[in-house]
C-alpha cells in the first residue's frame, strides 16, 4: 500500500516533512517548541547512527530496530520507545512501518514548499 494512502487527510493535509528518504512520507505539525511528525515507510531503510535532541515515538504498524547506545531493542505496533537529547542512536525501519515522533526540537525538519 502506497505511503500516503496510511493516513486520512486529516493528516496528508498537513505540510510534508523535507526528509530525504526514498519511500517516505513524514506529515509535520510545528509547535513552538517541538515538531511531530507521522511518518510512513514503503521501504526498509537503515538510518545511521546519529544524534540531536529528544525524540520520543509510538509505533502505529510494522517494526523498528532501534540501537539506542550500543543496546538493540525491537518495538513493535502500540509500542513507545524514547531517545534521551545527545544519546547516539540508529535504526532499521521495516517496509511498511508507521509512527508518530515528537521531537523536543524547533527545527529538527523543515516543510516542504511543495506538496
Amino acid at each position: 500500500m502506497k505511503a500516503d494512502s496510511q493516513f486520512p487527510n486529516i493528516i496528508t493535509d498537513l505540510p510534508q516533512a523535507e526528509i530525504p528518504i526514498e519511500g517516505l512520507k513524514a506529515y509535520l505539525v510545528q509547535g513552538s517548541g517541538q515538531q511531530v511528525v507521522f511518518m510512513c515507510f514503503e521501504n526498509h531503510v537503515e538510518v545511521p547512527e546519529h544524534a540531536h535532541e529528544a525524540q520520543w515515538g509510538v509505533v502505529l504498524e510494522g517494526e523498528i530496530e532501534l540501537t539506542i547506545s550500543d543496546k538493540k531493542q525491537i518495538f513493535k505496533t502500540g509500542e513507545m520507545y524514547f531517545i534521551p537529547k545527545d544519546v547516539r542512536h540508529s535504526a532499521k525501519i521495516s517496509a511498511g512501518y508507521k509512527d508518530i515522533t515528537l521531537f523536543n526540537q524547533l527545527d529538527r525538519y523543515k516543510a516542504k514548499t511543495t506538496k
